[in-house]
C-alpha cells in the first residue's frame, strides 16, 4: 500500500512540476511580448508594407534579403536558396543546439495572395490597425501611439498579415523571448521560408532536391492555416492536395441574336452549366466514376478526432448568413473527402451590359481539392474521360473550322500542375510530443485536425525527407486569407508566441 501511495504522490509531484515548469514559460514569454508589443507589431507592420505577391518579383526579393537579415541577427546561418529560373528565393536559417538529439524544420511562405485594391477598405500594402472585423462598429487605431498592453482583439488588416508573416513573426518573438528569459532551445533549429506557395510552389521541389543535406530533420512543423472556428488552438496532420483546371467551351464563331438563333445554336454557357451540374451534384459530391477509387479511408482515432471538436455550425452560418450546408456529413467530415469547386464562371455580360444574344464562349474555373491517395495524374484521367463519355471533344488550342463543324461540343482543357494530398501518423512519438506542448501552451486540450481542408505542398518534405510533417496553424479563422481585407487577430499573435515558444524549447520525445 505504501508503494502504491508513493507512486500517486511521485507521479502527482511529476504532474505539478511539468505544470509548474509550463507555467513558467508561458510567464516569461507573456512577460517579453508585453513587454515589447510594440516592437512586434512593428515586425509584422514593416513586414507587411512588403509588397511580396508574384505580380512583383523585386518586393519578394526585399522580403527575402530582410527575412535572411533578421535570422542573421540572431544568430542563425542564413541564406537564400533558388533555382537557375529566377523563382523567388526560400530563405533557410539553421541554429544548433549543443546537446539536442533532434533537429526540426520551421516552414512559412513569405509570399501573398494577389491583390485587387479597389476591393480593399485600404490600401493592401499599408496596414491599419481596427479595433475589430469589420462592419463590427470598429474603428482605425495609431497603435504607434498607443501603450501597451495592446486590446487583444485588434487587428491588422494587409495583405500576407495572417497569411503567412504572422506566422514567420510569431516565431521571431518565440525565439527572442527565450533568449531573452535565457531559455535554451530544446531542439536543432532549421527555417524554410518559402517566396512561392501562392502561386503553386512550382520550384520548390527543385530547390529542396538541389540541398536536400541541408534539412535533414526529425519534423517538419507548418506554419500556415487558420485555428479551429472555435477560436481553440488547434494541430493538424496533414493538408488537402489541389488541382486547377479551366475549361473553355466552344460556341458560334460569333455573338448570335438569340431571338432569331436561339434553340438551335448551342449557347455554350448553357452546356457549361449542363457540365458542372454532370460533374457535381447539389451536395458537393463528385459525380466523376473513377475519380474517388484511390482514397484512403479514415482510421478509428482520425475519425475519433473530428467528433471531439466543438459544434461550430449555426454560428457560422449566421456569420456567413446562409440557411444550409452541402452534405449532412458537418463541416470537418466534408473536409476530409475530395472537392469540385467552381472558382467561377464567364459567358457573355450581365445586368446593364446584357445583350440580347447567344456568346461564343463560356469558361469555367475549377479547384479541385485531392485526398490521399488520390494523384494529379489520376484526377486528370479521370476527368478527361468522364468528359469524353459526356460527348464532348476536348482540344488544347482555339478549334479551327474544320474541327467545329465536325463536332457539336468542343471544351479546351488547360490543367494547373497541382499537387497531392497528405495525412501523417496521429500517433507516432513525435505527434504525441507536439500534442503535449501544444497542450501546454495553449493551458488545456488542442483541436486535433486530421487534415487541413486548405492546401499547402506538404507532401513534398514527407516524400523527400521520410519524416512527420505536423501544422502549427496560428492565425484567426476569419482572417479574410485570400481575400480582400484580410487581418490578424492579435490575440492570436499573442497565442502563436506561446506556441512557437514552446515548439522551440519544450518538444521532446
Amino acid at each position: 500500500m505504501r508503494r502504491f501511495f508513493d507512486a500517486v504522490f511521485g507521479g502527482i509531484f511529476l504532474l505539478a512540476a511539468a505544470h509548474a515548469a509550463a507555467a513558467s514559460l508561458a510567464d516569461e514569454v507573456d512577460r517579453y511580448r508585453i513587454a515589447h508589443e510594440a516592437a512586434i507589431i512593428g515586425q509584422l507592420d514593416e513586414l507587411t508594407r512588403l509588397r511580396s505577391i508574384a505580380a512583383d518579383p523585386a518586393g519578394l526579393t526585399a522580403t527575402a534579403d530582410r527575412l535572411q537579415a533578421l535570422l542573421k541577427q540572431r544568430g542563425f546561418d542564413a541564406t537564400q536558396l533558388s533555382t537557375t529560373t529566377g523563382a523567388a528565393p526560400l530563405v533557410y536559417g539553421a541554429l544548433r543546439t549543443p546537446g539536442a538529439k533532434h533537429t526540426v524544420v520551421f516552414y512559412a511562405h513569405y509570399d501573398g495572395q494577389p491583390v485587387t485594391p479597389s476591393q480593399w477598405s485600404s490600401d493592401p500594402f499599408t496596414p491599419v490597425m481596427r479595433s475589430g472585423p469589420l462592419h463590427s462598429g470598429e474603428h482605425d487605431i495609431d497603435w504607434m501611439s498607443a501603450r501597451p498592453p495592446f486590446d487583444p482583439e485588434w487587428r491588422l488588416f494587409a495583405r500576407a498579415a495572417s497569411d503567412d508573416k504572422a506566422s514567420i513573426v510569431a516565431f521571431l518573438a518565440a525565439y527572442d523571448a527565450l533568449k531573452a528569459s535565457n531559455i535554451k532551445p530544446s531542439v536543432n533549429i532549421k527555417v524554410a521560408w518559402e517566396g512561392e506557395e501562392e502561386a503553386g510552389s512550382t520550384h520548390l521541389a527543385e530547390i529542396l532536391r538541389a540541398n536536400q543535406p541541408l534539412f535533414t530533420s526529425d519534423l517538419w512543423l507548418i506554419g500556415d492555416g487558420p485555428v479551429h472556428q472555435s477560436r481553440r488552438p488547434m494541430i493538424y496532420f496533414g493538408a488537402r492536395g489541389t488541382m486547377g483546371l479551366e475549361a473553355t467551351v466552344f460556341g458560334p464563331i460569333r455573338a448570335l441574336h438569340d431571338g432569331h438563333y436561339g434553340n438551335w445554336v448551342p449557347n455554350p454557357a448553357a452546356m457549361a452549366a449542363t457540365l458542372i451540374a454532370q460533374m457535381r451534384d447539389e451536395d458537393g459530391n463528385i459525380l466523376i466514376p473513377g475519380f474517388a477509387d484511390l482514397i484512403r479511408p479514415l482510421t478509428p482515432a482520425e475519425l475519433q478526432a473530428i467528433g471531439e471538436l466543438p459544434d461550430v455550425e449555426d454560428q457560422l452560418k449566421r456569420d456567413f448568413a446562409i440557411g444550409g450546408s452541402e452534405g449532412h456529413e458537418g463541416l470537418s467530415l466534408s473536409l476530409m473527402r475530395p472537392a469540385l469547386n467552381i472558382r467561377g464562371i464567364r459567358s457573355g455580360q450581365v445586368g446593364a451590359a446584357a445583350a440580347n444574344a447567344i456568346p461564343t464562349t463560356a469558361t469555367i474555373s475549377i479547384d479541385f481539392r485531392l485526398v490521399p491517395d488520390q494523384t494529379p495524374g489520376a484526377v486528370r484521367a479521370s476527368v478527361e474521360a468522364f468528359v469524353r463519355a459526356k460527348g464532348w471533344t476536348i482540344v488544347s488550342a482555339e478549334p479551327d473550322l474544320k474541327l467545329r463543324l465536325a463536332n457539336r461540343r468542343i471544351v479546351r482543357l488547360d490543367w494547373e500542375q497541382g499537387y497531392p494530398a497528405l495525412r501523417s501518423d496521429m500517433s507516432s512519438p513525435t505527434a504525441k510530443a507536439v500534442l503535449g506542448a501544444a497542450s501546454k501552451a495553449a493551458h488545456g486540450p488542442v483541436a486535433i485536425m486530421p487534415m487541413m481542408g486548405g492546401s499547402v505542398p506538404i507532401y513534398l518534405f514527407a516524400e523527400l525527407f521520410k519524416q512527420p510533417v505536423i501544422g502549427l496553424p496560428i492565425v484567426n479563422h476569419d482572417n479574410s486569407q485570400h481575400a480582400a481585407d484580410e487581418n490578424l487577430r492579435l490575440k492570436n499573435l499573442w497565442d502563436g508566441i506561446e506556441t512557437y515558444a514552446a515548439m522551440i524549447s519544450e518538444l521532446n520525445w
